[in-house]
């Protein structure tokens, strides 16, 4: 009775081991934003800033007004400083809220600040919209 407890526990033994690791593993993914916590899926932390899934770095723009639930930047302003669109069916949790547009479209924001990309941005990591007319800075996490 005693060896076939022994071979029954030697027999999930890898199992429990391999639902350990996952768990650990699906824990650090969550903590890095990656597709857990309270970061939308549209948004990571890259170099110490926010920014797209393709790396793309996001901006905040000074004339929004904190926590208004508004974008002022519309028309030829969200040409240049596309806005970090949220799908339909998307909902915020923790520092990031979403706004309705003029347009009716709904945009991330984060801390109250409606994000948006720089067209200027050609590659993952320019930032080149940083500081930009002294209005336009790299959202920082």
């Amino acid at each position: 009775m005693m060896a076939s407890r022994h071979t029954a526990v030697s027999k999930l033994r890898p199992i429990a081991l391999a639902l350990g690791a996952a768990t650990v593993l699906l824990a650090g993914c969550s903590s890095l934003g990656m597709g857990g916590g309270d970061m939308p899926p549209t948004v990571k932390v890259t170099n110490g800033a926010l920014t797209d899934p393709q790396g793309l770095t996001l901006y905040t723009f000074d004339r929004d007004p904190a926590n208004g639930g508004k974008s002022v930047c519309n028309g030829m302003c969200s040409t240049n400083w596309p806005p970090l669109l949220a799908e339909p069916g998307k909902s915020a949790s923790g520092d990031y809220s979403i706004i309705t547009r003029d347009d009716g479209t709904r945009q991330w924001a984060y801390k109250g600040k409606p994000l948006y990309r720089f067209a200027k941005d050609a590659k993952a990591g320019d930032k080149s919209g940083d500081n930009f007319n002294a209005v336009w800075h790299v959202a920082l996490p």
